[in-house]
């Protein structure tokens, strides 16, 4: 292979271990809050970016370092990085702390030192409480340590206020809850890689009936969650009548996989699915905002 092919397959691999198809999902939800929160300039807007794509990638890439060893038994991860033979455990680790390191001094330096905090305590969260401690040892993992991914809104309208207030609490509470339905309409389906590995997700644990209970009470609490704000006057109607749609298609989809016997398809669709249902509703509170209706 020339030197060329060398280093073009190594930047393809430093890019596969921040998970980048991922943190597109973290992006909308760091960024949307910006503009619900206020009018950051275009400037704040690409710091925060690009300090959240480096926080989530260095999370990213210490996840992949932590879990190796049972990447190496799981069919949809065996090709990594590290299991594949393509790079050294200690090289992953150094590169995610590396971009943890380097996304705290640019948000610290160049943003406030708020959004830098909740940027980091979302890493560590994510590293240890979620990957080092839950993941392998509770099928609550999912549920508190999802909370992970609910810090980018906090991040967003930290950012660009300088505090938390209670509309950014709420923003964090629709990420949390939006988790466990999400997440476990995939577990539904790799449930021979999770117990390969010796991952105790929900459904191995609690059964396919009882999961798929679970994400039918989680889609209606967060459904209900998305309509509170507006009854506080953070959104309008605009926001309102998206929330609605967006929830409703979301609960018809979850509720396909509760009554299904074969949920291998329904649970798939769901899986898209809440990857745009959050997307879209995190847009819709921007479009609110700025787009006055009466």
């Amino acid at each position: 292979m020339s030197t060329a092919a060398v280093e073009r397959s190594l930047w393809q691999d430093l890019v596969a271990l921040t998970k980048p198809r991922i943190i597109s999902l973290l992006l909308v939800t760091t960024v949307a809050p910006m503009y619900v929160a206020g009018e950051p300039t275009l400037a704040t807007v690409l710091l925060v970016s690009l300090g959240g794509y480096l926080m989530a990638g260095g999370a990213n890439a210490v996840n992949m370092y932590l879990d190796r060893d049972i990447d190496d038994v799981m069919a949809r991860t065996k090709l990594r990085p590290i299991p594949s033979g393509r790079m050294q455990a200690r090289s992953v680790i150094a590169f995610g702390v590396g971009l943890a390191t380097a996304a705290t001094w640019l948000l610290a330096t160049f943003v406030n030192v708020l959004t830098a905090a909740l940027a980091l305590g979302g890493f560590y969260f994510y590293v240890f409480i979620y990957t080092r401690w839950l993941k392998r040892s509770s099928p609550q993992n999912i549920v508190i340590g999802g909370a992970a991914g609910a810090f980018p809104p906090l991040v967003g309208w930290a950012a660009v206020t300088g505090r938390v207030d209670l509309t950014a609490f709420y923003l964090f509470l629709i990420v949390f809850y939006w988790t466990p339905p999400h997440f476990w309409a995939l577990a539904l389906n790799k449930q021979v890689d999770y117990g390969n590995a010796g991952v105790p997700m929900a459904p191995l644990v609690w059964g396919e009936h009882e999961t798929k209970e679970q994400m039918w009470w989680y889609s209606v609490l967060l459904v209900a969650l998305t309509v509170l704000p507006v009854a506080f006057g953070a959104f309008g109607l605009l926001y309102l009548a998206s929330a609605l749609v967006l929830g409703g298609i979301l609960l018809w989809g979850v509720w396909r996989v509760r009554r299904a016997a074969a949920f291998a398809q329904p649970a798939w669709w769901v899986y898209g699915y809440s990857l745009l249902y959050l997307a879209l509703l995190f847009v819709a509170m921007v479009v609110d905002r700025y787009v006055p209706i009466g």
